[in-house]
């Protein structure tokens, strides 16, 4: 007899629950496009190297092209639809509205995401590639410019509106209280 591969799962997306039959091999970024019209995940690459399916498990990123919706289950899932509150945006989404942190704006889902993830990390002390004193004692480093791109460097832009979300992203990090430094955000 042969083994069923598929069954039933409850995601938890933007603070609701759906219930839905799915495909043990169904990736979470189909699940949220196709059976939950969740469409502000966008579908670049599909081989998780662009960064625009990017979206907050738990509170931390995730390339939702390479999760598969059954290891979603128990997990809070927020997608780009439910990281503001109401009708007030989140302050990553405003600074890049303000900033021009986009162009064709195909990528800012994921970039938006993946912000509002970096400043988290950031502000936890969690350091990247691109930090010099890694020591816990040390705290977080200044979140300079060259901080910020290292830490989005897994989100791709084909417009190159690179200095732009830089810029947001340094803005919305000192909104939020994070350590910041102007030096070299150009």
């Amino acid at each position: 007899m042969a083994r069923s591969t598929a069954g039933v799962i409850t995601l938890n997306v933007n603070g609701e629950k759906h219930t839905l039959p799915v495909d043990h091999r169904t990736t979470l970024l189909d699940a949220l496009r196709e059976r939950l019209d969740l469409t502000g995940t966008k579908k670049g690459c599909d081989q998780g190297q662009c960064g625009a399916c990017t979206v907050l498990l738990d509170g931390r990123r995730s390339l939702s092209c390479l999760h598969l919706a059954v290891a979603a289950e128990g997990q809070e899932i927020t997608t780009i639809e439910g990281v503001a509150e109401g009708d007030r945006l989140h302050p990553v989404q405003e600074a890049f509205l303000d900033l021009d942190g986009y162009q064709c704006g195909y990528c800012t889902p994921g970039q938006i995401c993946s912000a509002i993830a970096v400043i988290e990390e950031h502000a936890a002390g969690w350091p990247s590639a691109a930090t010099a004193d890694v020591r816990p004692e040390a705290g977080p480093p200044p979140l300079t410019a060259e901080e910020i791109r290292e830490r989005m460097s897994g989100n791709l832009c084909r417009c190159g509106a690179y200095v732009s979300i830089v810029r947001a992203v340094a803005r919305a990090a000192a909104e939020t209280g994070a350590r910041t430094t102007n030096e070299g955000a150009a």
